[in-house]
């Protein structure tokens, strides 16, 4: 082999530059999303209107549909926004934590999605909604985030209870919809609008009765 050759190392692949224009799209989605998740967090799905969110962000309407066709659309995409950011966060939890203490990570991940919601920052759906749930369940971003998430959690669960964290008599995935639940309880808003708490406070309480309950010990 010739010397030259052989100490040739490939070359990383040039960033891809994109023009302007597409650069503007880009920013303008950025945008428009932003807009529809801090709505969603603050009035819901059925309160919000895609008018609020092209007023928001200073756009017509018309504009807005060739981003997004659908109110629902804009609620997909709030929602990969925020599964990416869960995704991220697991991914410095198991980075940073031992694997020997799953009940640990569990935790941190439940005092990180109510950290999100009082700070207002997760958006709000409704339970029953056909056209919304379709919307969702065709989104592949979001299908993907999800099951990736429920994976690591469902292994993280699993790993609890064969420590004896976790009551193994419960399903795993009654567990999994528990901590999923804390996104978006009802009792962080009560606790936060009777103004007798902090924040920290507040998620110290829902921790303590998620993962250890009611029962005086």
């Amino acid at each position: 082999m010739n010397t030259a050759t052989a100490t040739l190392k490939p070359q990383a692949a040039a960033p891809v530059r994109r023009s302007f224009r597409e650069q503007m799209h880009l920013a303008r989605e950025d945008a428009i999303v932003s807009a529809v998740n801090r709505l969603l967090a603050e009035k819901g799905f059925e309160a919000m209107t895609v008018d609020e969110v092209a007023a928001e962000v200073g756009i017509a309407k018309a504009s807005l549909y060739k981003h997004f066709p659908s109110k629902e659309d804009l609620a997909a995409a709030a929602m990969v926004r925020v599964m990416n950011r869960a995704r991220a966060f697991l991914d410095q939890l198991e980075a940073g934590t031992s694997p020997d203490d799953p009940l640990g990570r569990l935790k941190a991940v439940a005092r990180w999605t109510m950290e999100v919601q009082l700070a207002g920052e997760m958006p709000s759906l409704p339970s029953e909604n056909s056209t919304l749930r379709a919307a969702l369940t065709t989104n592949k971003a979001y299908v993907d985030g999800l099951m990736d998430v429920s994976d690591r959690l469902g292994g993280w669960i699993t790993a609890a209870q064969a420590a004896g964290q976790i009551s193994a008599s419960l399903p795993p995935i009654a567990v999994l919809y528990t901590l999923y639940a804390r996104a978006c309880d009802p009792v962080l808003g009560f606790l936060k609008g009777a103004g007798l708490y902090t924040d920290e406070q507040i998620i110290d309480m829902v921790l303590v009765t998620c993962f250890d309950g009611l029962r005086a010990r």
